[in-house]
């Protein structure tokens, strides 16, 4: 059908130079394709303008290969009819091959990232038990951009495959045989042992998407994982930049591996004539009364003596970290404020010893008592 649609176009350069006809042919294919695409996209948009938001993305993210793939079925129909030298052909041809390499590539992304869009909405992170959306959106993305470098890679060695002079790279790169895979095997060391990282990260998942973690004396929450590193968003608004073979390699703290739910601790020192009943029974009392608690663990209790006071350590729970982190601070503050206010002789004191001073005679002087009978 195209090519009976540039049949005319053919015949009415008939009079012209070989190569100036196939070059007007191929610019007149080249328009047709490109009007027929962005009219088809037209329709199309105003076709799902009113649907789901899964239908808008869908046609949104394949424009592209539409116009590609448009562009590919304009150009085969004008060097069916155009009048090319063997030189040109071959030119043709090369040029057809590498843009059938690029749309299978360009297809198979947009079929995964649709794929994995679909599939991601049925987890939200906003939930407040979003320990399983954590888990589903950190294997998608992972996994996500792996497919992703893989697809990159097998297509640029299939486009370099279509050339003499580059094949042997491009067999390189895809069979990583030969010098030249070898030489960017060891080159790409650090980039492959992350990519293979990030692959057994998405199955054994020590890590997710939103985890709060402690990594190398630094607090804060997983807020994107690449397939070479992690970033992770502290918590004053810095971000740390860490290898994703990290987390296989070293040891760190993951404060949500299986739930969000945290204890607290505060240590309070208090002398020893402070009344622990009182403050156990305070300390529950602010607990209780707060918002942050759970409503799960609570715990008071004396749990070290030193030389001049007493440890007692409170307990309690929270559901979040950074919740817990606002109880602790409250539990100091409220108990802090009870034990000036109400037990003032609980806080910690000094005791010294003064020895009593000798009598003094009349003129001032002191008295010796003499040696003891």
């Amino acid at each position: 059908m195209l090519r009976d649609w540039l049949a005319p176009i053919s015949a009415y350069f008939g009079w012209l130079p070989d190569w100036l006809a196939s070059l007007l042919i191929f610019l007149c294919a080249l328009l047709l394709a490109l009007a027929v695409q962005r009219k088809l996209f037209q329709v199309l948009t105003r076709v799902v303008e009113d649907k789901d938001l899964f239908w808008r993305a869908l046609v949104s993210r394949t424009h592209g290969p539409l116009r590609l793939g448009a562009i590919m079925l304009a150009l085969i129909g004008a060097a069916a009819i155009a009048p090319l030298t063997e030189a040109q052909a071959t030119a043709t041809q090369r040029v057809l091959s590498l843009c059938l390499i690029v749309l299978i590539g360009w297809a198979v992304h947009s079929a995964i990232d649709i794929w994995m869009t679909l599939y991601l909405r049925r987890f939200k992170l906003e939930a407040a038990d979003n320990l399983l959306a954590r888990k589903h959106v950190t294997q998608t993305r992972i996994l996500r951009r792996i497919l992703n470098t893989i697809i990159l890679i097998v297509t640029a060695a299939a486009a370099m495959m279509t050339f003499e002079s580059v094949r042997q790279y491009g067999v390189s790169l895809l069979a990583s045989a030969g010098a030249a895979g070898l030489v960017a095997g060891l080159a790409l060391q650090p980039v492959l042992k992350n990519l293979f990282a990030g692959v057994q990260l998405a199955i054994t998942q020590p890590i997710r998407i939103d985890d709060a973690l402690l990594v190398e004396g630094e607090y804060g929450n997983v807020e994107e994982i690449t397939s070479t590193y992690v970033v992770i968003r502290i918590w004053d608004w810095r971000r740390l930049i860490v290898p994703i073979s990290y987390f296989l390699e070293q040891p760190f703290q993951n404060w949500t591996r299986e739930g969000a739910s945290l204890i607290g601790e505060i240590k309070l020192y208090v002398d020893y004539t402070a009344d622990v009943t009182g403050i156990r029974n305070q300390a529950t009392e602010i607990v209780k009364n707060s918002h942050l608690w759970d409503k799960d663990v609570i715990n008071v209790a004396v749990t070290d003596l030193r030389e001049k006071t007493m440890e007692i350590r409170i307990l309690a729970t929270a559901s979040t970290s950074g919740q817990a982190f606002d109880l602790r601070c409250e539990i100091r503050e409220k108990l802090i404020a009870y034990l000036q206010q109400s037990a003032p002789d609980a806080l910690p004191r000094v005791r010294t010893s003064v020895a009593a001073p000798h009598p003094l005679n009349g003129d001032g002087r002191t008295v010796n008592a003499g040696p003891a009978a």
